[in-house]
């Protein structure tokens, strides 16, 4: 039953995700923004080819019984490759969620092995991720990854540093954002999107920009959307169709910002919040 429940509440955040809209910069049902490459359906089909590889990591969470919880995430990124494989088979060849598969999938998989242990979920993550960003990233590892060449650029560990941390952005800002946030669920998940962008450093924006600068801009157009009221008011609304326009016009993603929304999405859903 656990398997089943955490795995449908990990589809249910991709997929709520991706129907929320409009998202400046992302794909959502009116538009596909600066993705020429992908749509909503290639996103239903991307997250649907995922069931297997959460159902797995419910149950590596579930079965591991050693103390040194790297070895569990070890074996949790083995089944990842394979869901990458998944991915673009259903995808034909489109990176729609490998952020979330790397993402997602730790916490799925710690949150299966919380219930199991009755353990803290961001400690969990954190003893998981000990010494990530050294092992994919130090001594000049060449991984091909955004991530990875904007660390040796610019310093910054991105995703794995943020997973290395027990993921503090989740635990400490978007999750109690979305928590206290009046609304329909749509702005809910619309403010908690850009209040992750206050405060994240998108990998896929920088690289999509060419430059670290673009960060200070995009905190700054996030701060003045939530300062209007974010989506509940009409000078929300009119900010945000503005900064959509602009973001496709420029070629500008949100992916990263959209990877840590779905994980929010994911634990307030294990916790009732939605």
């Amino acid at each position: 039953m656990m398997t089943n429940t955490i795995t449908q509440n990990a589809i249910r955040a991709l997929l709520y995700e991706v129907v929320t809209n409009p998202k400046p910069g992302l794909v959502d049902p009116h538009s596909q923004g600066p993705h020429t490459d992908m749509n909503i359906y290639t996103f239903i089909d991307s997250s649907l080819s995922l069931t297997n590889y959460f159902k797995q990591a419910v149950i590596i969470g579930q079965t591991y019984s050693n103390s040194d919880l790297t070895q569990m995430f070890s074996l949790l990124r083995k089944e990842g490759v394979q869901a990458e494989k998944s991915m673009y088979t259903a995808t034909h060849g489109v990176n729609t969620h490998k952020g979330a598969i790397f993402a997602l999938g730790i916490f799925v998989c710690a949150e299966s092995y919380r219930k199991q242990h009755q353990t803290d979920l961001f400690i969990t993550i954190k003893k998981m991720c000990s010494g990530l960003v050294e092992h994919d990233l130090g001594q000049n590892k060449a991984a091909a990854t955004a991530g990875a060449s904007e660390y040796r650029q610019y310093g910054y560990t991105g995703a794995r540093g943020e997973a290395e941390q027990g993921y503090p952005l989740i635990e400490h800002i978007s999750l109690p954002f979305l928590k206290s946030r009046p609304g329909s669920l749509q702005t809910r998940l619309l403010d908690t999107l850009m209040k992750i962008a206050t405060v994240t450093i998108d990998s896929n924006l920088i690289k999509r920009a060419g430059t670290d600068k673009i960060i200070s801009w995009l905190r700054k157009e996030a701060e003045s959307y939530l300062a209007l009221g974010g989506y509940a008011t009409d000078a929300g609304k009119e900010k945000l169709a503005k900064l959509d326009a602009y973001m496709t016009k420029m070629n500008y993603s949100l992916g990263g910002c959209a990877d840590l929304l779905i994980v929010t999405i994911f634990v307030a859903l294990e916790q009732n919040y939605l």
